[in-house]
């Protein structure tokens, strides 16, 4: 398997390197290939990009700043095809992941094969505004996880993010979409999956998961789907406004934050308990401003898992709340200045201390997200006392 998709990544390399003298109307940012058959019956593009990530971090709490960590590595590298096959209306999307960060996470779940596979989807526009998902792609959880690692504002997304977010998973998804008003816009979109995130190849260990989401655009839609890119790179005219909220049921689950984290493994097979999580989400954009808004809630029937005779295990559900607050102002030089709170509310029989992160970053958008080079430092606090300090640099580049 390996060996299979590095030989094609190969050859996709060694056809750009041989057509390298060719002019192609193609413009950067816009993926390398661009095909439409003659009988307009499929098309093709072919993307690819790269972040490299330069990081340092103090742990702070004994006063002693001298004692670093430092780190350098090629944060994400990606391979992407899209297009229609067909008919424009039946689309799809594959997605590959080729940095270490990208594949990591192999076990017996996933055949100890490497994750390389991010999306494969086939989205079909069947009937109207009504449009069905099929495949691997990123639930409709908070907003920040939608946004793509392309698209973000500061260096990396939330803890809020890493902790509570439901990423991809294997299923479908009906996604539909209607006007109150001539600008009001109202957006829905209800999935059924797998439950235990990507790349998994031993079937439904525990139940399914079921995701609801509904978002409200009262000013109208946003400027080549900005309501779902970091910062207000097109300057938005006139004020846009996203609204969500999300609800997300994981029936039996036997993962440790919903479709994440751990499998809750006991002597006898796996743990199960009915997981829930709430997304409350807002973006406001606004000639050049920028403000994104999360809340997250994850509950559990029973969040401590046990053997059959009631002894605990020592795996705990992640359940609690957290908050993220970011905002951002992109001055006419294409230089951008943000900041970020994020707020970590673990329950108590999770047993973590309450967990606040401030985050100040500096942009410079070349040619947008496409080019750009991105800065922040971070400052952690567990139960108000200093935790530790990072700062980042990370390169970012999007054929």
């Amino acid at each position: 398997m390996k060996l299979k998709i590095t030989f094609t990544a190969l050859a996709l390399f060694t056809f750009c390197l041989i057509n390298a003298q060719e002019t192609t109307e193609t413009k950067f940012g816009k993926g390398i290939l661009n095909v439409v058959a003659k009988d307009s019956s499929w098309s093709m593009k072919f993307a690819t990009r790269f972040q490299l990530l330069g990081s340092a971090s103090w742990d702070i709490n004994d006063g002693d700043y001298s004692k670093s960590e430092t780190n350098f590595l090629v944060r994400r590298a990606r391979l992407k095809f899209d297009g229609f096959a067909y008919s424009p209306k039946l689309k799809y999307k594959i997605e590959l992941g080729l940095s270490n960060r990208d594949i990591s996470g192999a076990s017996e779940f996933t055949n100890n094969a490497p994750r390389y596979i991010l999306d494969a989807v086939i989205k079909w526009n069947f009937y109207k505004n009504f449009t069905l998902w099929a495949g691997q792609t990123k639930l409709p959880g908070n907003v920040e996880r939608v946004v793509s690692s392309a698209n973000l504002q500061l260096v990396d997304r939330s803890r809020l993010n890493s902790r509570f977010n439901i990423d991809r998973d294997l299923g479908v998804q009906l996604r539909h979409h209607f006007k109150l008003s001539d600008k009001f816009l109202v957006r829905e979109i209800v999935a059924v999956s797998q439950g235990e995130g990507r790349n998994i190849t031993t079937g439904n260990l525990g139940g399914h998961q079921y995701t609801g989401r509904v978002e409200l655009l009262p000013f109208g839609k946003f400027q080549s789907k900005g309501d779902y890119k970091g910062g207000d790179l097109k300057r938005e005219q006139t004020p846009k406004l996203m609204l969500a909220a999300t609800y997300d049921l994981n029936a039996d689950a036997v993962k440790d934050r919903s479709n994440q984290g751990s499998y809750m493994e006991t002597s006898t097979g796996f743990y199960e308990t009915n997981i829930s999580t709430i997304f409350v989400d807002a973006v406001f954009k606004y000639k050049g401003f920028s403000f994104m808004g999360e809340f997250a809630d994850r509950d559990a029937d029973d969040a401590i898992a046990v053997e059959e005779d009631g002894t605990p295990t020592g795996d705990i559900v992640q359940v609690g709340n957290a908050i993220n607050l970011q905002a951002g102002y992109l001055f006419k030089s294409n230089w951008e200045l943000a900041g970020r709170y994020t707020n970590l509310n673990f329950d108590a029989v999770v047993g973590k201390a309450l967990e606040e992160q401030y985050t100040l970053g500096v942009s410079k958008y070349i040619s947008g997200h496409n080019l750009k080079v991105q800065s922040d430092i971070s400052y952690t606090t567990e139960d108000g006392d200093a935790s530790g300090l990072a700062y980042r640099l990370q390169f970012d580049i999007h054929f």
